[in-house]
């Protein structure tokens, strides 16, 4: 653990974020780079307000120990994964699923083909009590939002929204009142983003505002598509409709709601190497 520690800081200069990798607590991973310290002699890391830096002797160590603790991992994957059936089961919300992660699945199984995916109905207000799931990608339903202690969390995707149309509707688009002027789609639960995405391209919500509501994500996008009206959705979730020329973002402007989607895994998990390779790869599509 001291060494798992010691380097998941020197890679991301962070404790937090070490613990987020780590799935464990900021206090476990402080203490485990204290013990490795005071059983060395000697300082891997100056504490600053801003975060850390490793001091000349964390630089040596890491050096000499990155590599080895790696194969070290390989290894001891590949001897325990021979015997043990590579089942994972899921839960994600299912505005993201369909529209992110299902496009990337492939991807997953081309990389892991060892790995059973098993999807499990996604429980709005999720309590996190069931035992078939072994990960969730769960909201974030408001900034203030906290995970039940019993689950550590670490944010995936989705916090950034723009405004989307179809091509037609762009036509004329000069800034933001020109979008405004338009038919508005919004999410039922969050009619907010508008005032959010508002803000962020410097410009007010018509007074007294109206538009066409919808509670569910696939049919805010699919009224957009079809020529409807604007909505503010999530960047991540409309990335396939962008690219493949379905929907356009009149305006450069991204902005940012505080919510977003997280994996979340129970603590007290017992060793998973399937949620660990899933995990892993999520999250570098997610940060791609």
């Amino acid at each position: 653990m001291e060494l798992h520690a010691f380097l998941a800081v020197a890679r991301t200069g962070s404790f937090r974020k070490a613990a987020e990798q780590l799935c464990v607590t900021q206090a476990a991973v402080s203490r485990a780079v204290r013990r490795l310290e005071e059983g060395l002699g000697q300082d891997m890391f100056h504490r600053t307000p801003g975060g850390v830096e490793t001091t000349p002797a964390g630089l040596q160590l890491r050096a000499l120990a990155e590599k080895p603790v790696a194969a070290l991992e390989a290894a001891a994957h590949k001897l325990r994964r021979a015997p043990e059936r590579m089942r994972l089961r899921l839960s994600v919300v299912t505005s993201l699923g369909n529209l992110w992660l299902m496009p990337r699945l492939e991807k997953f199984r081309s990389a892991h083909p060892e790995v059973e995916l098993e999807f499990r109905t996604y429980h709005p207000n999720e309590t996190f009590a069931r035992e078939d799931v072994d990960l969730w990608i769960d909201l974030k339903p408001s900034p203030q939002h906290r995970w039940p202690r019993q689950i550590s969390a670490s944010y995936l995707i989705g916090r950034e929204i723009v405004a989307v149309c179809a091509p037609a509707l762009a036509q004329g688009v000069r800034g933001a009142d020109d979008l405004l002027a338009r038919p508005i789609l919004y999410h039922s639960n969050y009619p907010q983003n508008w005032d959010t995405w508002a803000a962020a391209a410097g410009a007010r919500m018509p007074k007294n505002w109206k538009g066409f509501g919808f509670d569910l994500v696939a049919n805010l996008i699919g009224a957009a598509r079809a020529g409807t009206g604007v909505a503010v959705v999530q960047k991540c979730v409309v990335e396939g409709d962008l690219a493949e020329g379905r929907l356009v973002s009149p305006l450069p402007v991204t902005a940012t709601t505080g919510r977003g989607y997280y994996l979340c895994r129970r603590r007290a998990q017992p060793a998973h190497a399937a949620a660990d390779l899933f995990a892993d790869w999520v999250r570098r599509e997610a940060a791609a």
